[in-house]
């Protein structure tokens, strides 16, 4: 039987030389891979007990949705800037190079929910540390942060050590 490593391409030198690119859109590409993922993910959520599953745009959307329906949960979207219709409230994070900033509907999140965060890869955290913020800004309480993937030589768990953080897979690179 395949182990989910087996379906992430790793492409050696992207984006730039010395970097090792796990590549996601290989999982999803694949049926198996993609079955397998997402039960990986809900295997990490047995005994958790919430009300909302929030997912970052994009690939959090990828993973997140297929956990909620499988759950019988609601999904809330975290976006990009200016892609929701309705009132948002917004947080800003650092980039590499610059800042961004992702929103919510203000009505998405109730105060006193408990709320799982789902993102594909954590990296440096940045996105995921917003996105917590901005449940939290609403009243929400964030129970778990689950992701596909981890880079742990970029050191997201340190931003985030505040929160349960959970990786199906673990990379000790960049």
């Amino acid at each position: 039987m395949k182990k989910l490593e087996d379906y992430v391409r790793t492409i050696p030198d992207f984006p730039e030389p010395g970097i090792l690119f796990r590549d996601v859109t290989s999982v999803l590409e694949n049926a198996d891979g993609f079955h397998l993922a997402i039960d990986s993910l809900l295997e990490r959520l047995e005994g958790v007990s919430f009300d909302v599953i929030a997912g970052a745009e994009s690939r959090g959307f990828v993973f997140g949705a297929p956990l909620a329906y499988a759950l019988g949960k609601p999904f809330v979207l975290i976006r990009k800037k200016g892609k929701l219709p309705c009132e948002t409230v917004s947080a800003s994070y650092e980039l590499e190079y610059g800042t961004s900033e992702i929103e919510i509907h203000a009505d998405s999140i109730k105060p006193g929910q408990k709320v799982v965060l789902v993102d594909d890869l954590i990296a440096t955290g940045g996105t995921i540390e917003a996105a917590a913020k901005l449940i939290e800004q609403l009243g929400g309480e964030v129970v778990k942060i689950l992701f596909l993937m981890e880079l742990a030589g970029l050191n997201g768990r340190e931003k985030l050590k505040n929160y349960s953080v959970d990786a199906v897979i673990t990379y000790e690179g960049k």
